[in-house]
């Protein structure tokens, strides 16, 4: 393959692919000329008025990049109160939750605790008069004979 300024050679082809060997030819005079690189334009001499007008708006883009700083750490310091606010909300409520939740449970086992109770009380009382009536029965048999 030939280019203006260079010759691409292909190599024996390998495994992996192919290989080429690439020549470059000398500059041409036409090809300089096309190539050439212009010279930066010449600076003028600047006036002190310029040279003000260039400083202040340096000192401009300065300032605005600064407080483009500024807006963006008060922007991040915002996000992270927002953030934590809602952290702590989010801990607060789940400590409501918590304690609602071991309230209800306190006031089932109460219940449970108070039913079971009454429950073994009325056994006792019904074991207890089953009691007093033999007692009597027994006392009415003895006085008969």
């Amino acid at each position: 393959i030939y280019t203006q300024d260079m010759e691409v050679k292909p190599i024996n082809k390998r495994a992996s692919g192919q290989a080429f060997e690439v020549i470059l030819k000398p500059p041409t005079p036409v090809s300089e000329v096309a190539h050439s690189i212009t010279s930066p334009p010449k600076k003028r001499d600047m006036s002190l008025e310029d040279i003000q007008k260039k400083l202040e708006a340096a000192e401009n883009r300065r300032r605005s990049q600064e407080a483009q700083v500024l807006r963006a750490l008060a922007e991040k310091r915002e996000h992270e109160r927002d953030v934590l606010l809602k952290a702590m909300e989010e801990n607060s409520n789940f400590s409501k939750m918590a304690e609602e939740k071991l309230i209800l449970k306190m006031e089932q086992n109460k219940e449970n605790r108070e039913a079971y109770l009454a429950a073994m009380m009325e056994r006792l009382l019904e074991k207890v008069s089953k009691t007093v009536r033999l007692c009597i029965l027994f006392i009415y048999i003895f006085k008969k004979n």
